[in-house]
């Protein structure tokens, strides 16, 4: 059976203790809360925002089992999946599977992004992880100004292979979209689009089924809403939220760079009272001073208040 994703995906942060360790508590009470809101149709982890790629491979299978088991199993387990070569990344979905992960989201071979790709290579990647781990994939395209942006022969190819159903787009390139995603509609209409430009969402909206975004995880409930309002081809309610929310944007998002965002949500899930604080691993970095009191600001102009977490 395939997913069906046509809503709100929000990709959690990993929150960690003081100390640095992975907070198995704060992942109960962060996914409880996501899994809580109508609209919400899974969770995918070990993302960027997730900073997945700094967790050992421990962790990041326990990190699997504890959403999962925050949400009850309710609600689907997606999984990035982010080892450099076939095998390697075929084997990390396959133990994100026995994790209890459903689906994985499939990252492009990081060398790529400095090199560029051999045509045809990524759609072994994707044959490779379904054959071995079973997992339904979503293609991942990423922004046009990396050398990992598949072009819309190679998005056509990817989208006609078994196990892809999904696609999440971030290409940051609306010539390109506005090309693409009616291409990849024409080609498979069943195919489901998933916006990912957190930083500017409102010209992808009426185009998608719905958002695969880090944003998720600190404004659900308008997320939700502004999804609702582009399926309903209503602009006027879709910019009202988008007005709404653009202190936060320009608050976590329109920052220096992208990474700092994964710092800026950890501090937005302080202000709705999920986290006690924003703790990061490095490579990324605290924010500078003034930042948290920026972002509360943000949060209270959109009226983002705290949240009660089920119980």
């Amino acid at each position: 059976m395939v997913l069906d994703l046509r809503g709100l995906n929000p990709a959690p942060v990993t929150p960690f203790t003081p100390d640095g360790d992975v907070d198995y508590d704060a992942i109960q009470r962060l996914g409880s809360w996501l899994g809580s809101i109508d609209g919400v149709k899974s969770l995918v982890v070990l993302g960027h925002a997730g900073e997945g790629t700094f967790l050992i491979e421990k962790e990041q299978l326990d990190v699997i089992r504890a959403f999962r088991d925050s949400v009850d199993d309710r609600l689907p387990i997606i999984a990035g999946i982010t080892k450099e070569g076939n095998l390697t990344a075929a084997l990390e979905a396959k133990d994100a599977a026995a994790a209890g992960a459903k689906g994985a989201l499939v990252y492009p071979s990081h060398g790529w992004l400095r090199f560029g790709f051999q045509q045809g290579a990524p759609q072994t990647r994707y044959r490779a992880i379904w054959e071995e781990s079973g997992l339904e994939e979503i293609l991942f395209q990423y922004p046009d100004n990396t050398k990992a942006s598949y072009d819309l022969d190679t998005q056509l190819e990817i989208a006609g292979q078994e196990g892809v159903n999904h696609t999440k787009n971030g290409v940051r390139n609306m010539r390109r979209w506005y090309t693409e995603i009616p291409a990849l509609r024409a080609a498979y209409p069943e195919l489901q689009v998933l916006s990912c430009h957190d930083e500017y969402l409102l010209p992808t909206m009426f185009d998608v089924d719905g958002l695969l975004v880090g944003y998720g995880n600190i404004a659900p409930e308008l997320l939700v809403d502004l999804i609702e309002a582009g399926k309903a081809r209503d602009y006027a309610a879709a910019h009202a939220i988008h007005e709404r929310l653009l202190p936060v944007t320009k608050a976590v998002y329109h920052r220096g760079s992208h990474m700092e965002g994964t710092v800026a949500l950890k501090w937005g899930l302080v202000n709705r009272g999920i986290l006690d604080h924003a703790t990061v691993r490095e490579p990324l970095l605290p924010l500078p001073a003034g930042a948290d009191a920026e972002i509360a600001a943000a949060f209270a102009s959109a009226d983002l208040g705290s949240v009660v977490v089920p119980a």
